[in-house]
């Protein structure tokens, strides 16, 4: 997955424009979905699926697959939000949509959990597609240029760089450990799934600190002064149509929210 994004990142058809411009469009829905109402929220998620997927051509399966990453926590901690436990049967039966004794106690489905429910909903779709927009469209190292040349610390860019690395670093090295324990039949059985998702979390501790000597040294022998700098020769285009679409749209939604 690491690989197949960043290769849509440096290939899809927003290329062109100044990261600049995609930066400041996708943090200011990002504020603007965070404080607004899930009707808001849910037409800034519809309307993103529209620049991702059509303006920047990015394939609708993968964006859905990466979708499908903070719906399944969602969707985890769906139980805990919709289901309320008494002692005994509750006197609020407005708030109770059903509910069922069990024992010493009382279960039941409330109205307010549901609300709840769909209100995390919303907003983690809203704020997650602002985040993919940046991450399938601009290339995290012009994300980070951006970054120096509004005089970010180099502190900041340079962990924020090394923890791009080492995330997609430890994904891969995962991903080899269980395959290879799959080939040897290490999960035949859950007593001997456990067993080896344990052996598999011990290697990848081990794997991943040779790979950071590996890279520290690789740093060391090129010169490393204490910045990591980026450098790309590309070209950006000014699309007068993306910037007044994109501008309009911000406007209508940000009078949505104001005479909403």
């Amino acid at each position: 997955m690491h690989h197949q994004i960043d290769s849509l990142a440096y290939g899809n058809k927003l290329r062109s424009i100044p990261p600049e411009h995609k930066l400041i469009f996708a943090l200011s829905l990002f504020i603007l979905g965070y404080l607004s109402p899930i009707s808001i929220q849910i037409l800034i998620s519809v309307w993103l699926i529209l620049w991702i997927v059509v303006y920047g051509g990015i394939p609708f399966v993968v964006y859905s697959q990466l979708l499908a990453i903070p719906f399944g926590f969602w969707f985890i901690s769906l139980p805990a939000l919709i289901l309320g436990v008494r002692a005994s049967l509750p006197n609020f039966t407005e708030d109770m949509i059903w509910g069922v004794p069990l024992g010493n106690f009382f279960i039941y489905l409330s109205w307010q959990g549901i609300t709840q429910g769909l209100t995390i909903l919303a907003r983690s779709w809203c704020l997650t597609s602002c985040m993919y927009f940046i991450l399938l469209t601009i290339p995290f190292g012009e994300v980070i240029a951006v970054l120096q040349r509004c005089k970010c610390p180099s502190l900041l860019t340079d962990l924020l760089l090394l923890m791009y690395r080492f995330i997609f670093v430890l994904t891969v090295t995962a991903s080899e450990l269980i395959t290879a324990q799959k080939s040897r039949f290490g999960y035949l059985n859950w007593r001997r799934g456990i067993y080896s998702l344990s052996l598999a979390i011990a290697q990848l501790l081990t794997k991943t600190l040779e790979n950071y000597r590996q890279i520290s040294l690789g740093l060391k022998s090129r010169g490393f002064n204490g910045e990591l700098r980026t450098w790309h020769s590309r070209r950006y285009q000014k699309n007068w149509r993306y910037i007044m679409e994109a501008v309009g749209g911000y406007s209508f939604l940000l009078l949505l929210l104001i005479f909403g």
